[in-house]
């Protein structure tokens, strides 16, 4: 097993409302410059975030002193549409996200976040709306999001979302990192390559 199977993420929920979040307003794109993801998390939604003046207003939801250490991520429909950058759920999960439950994911956003062990789960409108509902009237509820059984329990509320199959039983069998597991099978791929003809050394 390549990494750890990821079955049941706990944590505070954060309500980010909105249709067609893309992926710019998730990360800008003049932080796509960077060489390697760190500080990602720290310019999540940041033009959103601050203002004009380049300071932190504190309206955003995720800036809001109730919501801080949240580790959920509540939004609506076509949720990461946009350009395909990997940083978008980069900065999410940097900023200390493990999960999105949202009304629907752009495919490329959905298969980015699930090889980081993020997953982006979906439910219907009117369950979202439920969902959110309890989390706006309690921030400090504790939501419990089952991979197994596909239900998120947040209090007395329960309720069913849905997966793509391949990438639940990536993340449930540990198996969601496909970097990973190359190298992982490391010594297979070596095995495999020494017994190729084309790949021995000439003399």
């Amino acid at each position: 097993m390549a990494l750890a199977p990821i079955r049941r993420i706990s944590g505070r929920a954060v309500h980010v409302p909105g249709e067609d979040i893309d992926t710019d307003r998730i990360i800008p794109a003049r932080y796509l410059r960077s060489v390697t993801f760190d500080g990602l998390g720290e310019h999540l939604f940041r033009d959103v975030r601050y203002d004009a003046d380049g300071e932190l207003h504190g309206q955003h939801p995720i800036d809001r002193p109730e919501h801080k250490g949240a580790e959920i991520l509540i939004s609506g429909s076509n949720f990461g549409c946009g350009s395909s950058r990997e940083h978008a759920p980069q900065a999410i999960w940097r900023w200390g996200f493990k999960a999105v439950i949202a009304g629907s994911f752009a495919e490329i956003f959905f298969g980015n976040s699930t090889t980081l062990g993020m997953p982006c789960l979906t439910a219907s409108d009117s369950d979202l709306q439920r969902l959110t509902d309890a989390v706006s009237a309690d921030p400090s509820l504790e939501l419990d999001i089952d991979l197994e059984a596909l239900r998120v329990t947040a209090g007395d509320l329960s309720i069913p979302v849905t997966l793509e199959e391949s990438a639940r039983q990536a993340l449930l069998e540990g198996r969601w990192d496909p970097i990973a597991e190359l190298l992982e099978g490391s010594d297979a791929t070596d095995a495999v390559a020494g017994s190729l003809p084309y790949m021995q050394a000439t003399s």
